[in-house]
């Protein structure tokens, strides 16, 4: 049986009135980041907590809105100063509600004080349309990232990520029936459709207030991806970052699974459709990962006419 958060049926904006009707403070997250998994999350985490216009979250990812209080945690979360020890006690406090509580989330963001702050949860990539909905009307102003990557490559990495972490037991990697049993787990079809996921959260987020990133530019050229997400974010993309380079983090880099060209094929073939409709709907980056896997241009247009209802493929999750 599906799991989901009660809500505690208060309705707002997102902003608390003092005794004089102002503003009582600006406590609130600027943005989230919702996905995708293995799509540079931790770079964009890295960036944004090293950059000065920018207060972070002490833990990259608080996963409140899918389920935080059956999210493993990090034993060690980051605690610099008196900002981080709160949030840390204040998430505790919220996480053992069993409800979800948009004030009290959104009072997380006190430590920022004037500064920039968000909430980079991938997870949220799996959000059904009525927490998506009730995220936005409180925070009519959030701005929301997503981080795109070739479906193929994606998996593959999230596969490998899992069998390092024993999160899944190791898998002959050559055998298509075992690969299938793998990739056919609901927890990762979720998040194998960009398409449907950005389709989703811009049926309520405004268009100027929702950006699309690929993980490809963040290989190709990181510098220049900072650069446009900081601007969106309105952050200075000039001040320079301070702990961490701008190029991707290729020292955390772990060994991939070996991927052969039959399985390669195989799932190429999978996420055909796919495929083509990050390349019609997402454009930039996605216009060119149909030919990486051979599959004609001069068609997919045609064949996006049978997949008008590609939106109902999660409505099994809403």
């Amino acid at each position: 049986m599906k799991w989901t958060w009660p809500f505690n049926g208060r309705a707002g904006n997102g902003q608390r009135k003092n005794g004089n009707g102002s503003d009582a403070d600006r406590a609130r997250p600027d943005f989230l980041c919702v996905g995708v998994h293995k799509g540079g999350t931790t770079w964009l985490y890295q960036q944004l907590d090293s950059h000065p216009d920018f207060w972070m979250p002490p833990l990259k990812e608080l996963h409140y809105f899918d389920q935080l209080s059956r999210v493993q945690r990090p034993s060690s979360s980051r605690c610099r100063d008196e900002r981080d020890r709160r949030f840390l006690e204040s998430i505790n406090r919220l996480s053992a509600k069993p409800y979800m509580d948009f004030e009290h989330y959104a009072q997380l963001f006190e430590p920022k004080g004037p500064l920039l702050s968000g909430d980079i949860s991938p997870n949220y990539s799996t959000l059904t349309n009525k927490v998506i909905r009730r995220i936005v009307g409180y925070f009519p102003e959030l701005k929301v990232i997503f981080l795109a990557r070739d479906p193929v490559e994606r998996v593959w990495s999230h596969l490998s990520m899992e069998v390092h972490h024993h999160q899944i037991e190791s898998f002959d990697v050559t055998d298509i029936d075992e690969v299938n049993r793998n990739l056919l787990r609901r927890g990762l079809l979720l998040r194998s459709y960009p398409s449907t996921v950005v389709a989703r959260w811009k049926h309520y987020v405004h268009p100027d207030r929702f950006r699309i990133y690929f993980f490809d530019d963040l290989q190709r050229n990181p510098t220049e991806l900072r650069r446009s997400i900081l601007d969106f974010l309105g952050a200075d993309p000039d001040k320079p970052a301070s702990r961490v380079p701008i190029e991707y983090n290729s020292w955390a880099r772990m060994e991939k699974l070996l991927l052969t060209d039959k399985v390669r094929s195989h799932l190429a073939q999978f996420f055909k459709k796919e495929l083509k409709t990050c390349a019609a709907r997402l454009g930039g980056a996605a216009r060119d990962w149909p030919a990486r896997y051979g599959f004609s241009l001069l068609v997919f247009f045609w064949d996006l006419i049978d997949d008008i209802d590609l939106l109902s493929f999660c409505d099994w999750i809403s």
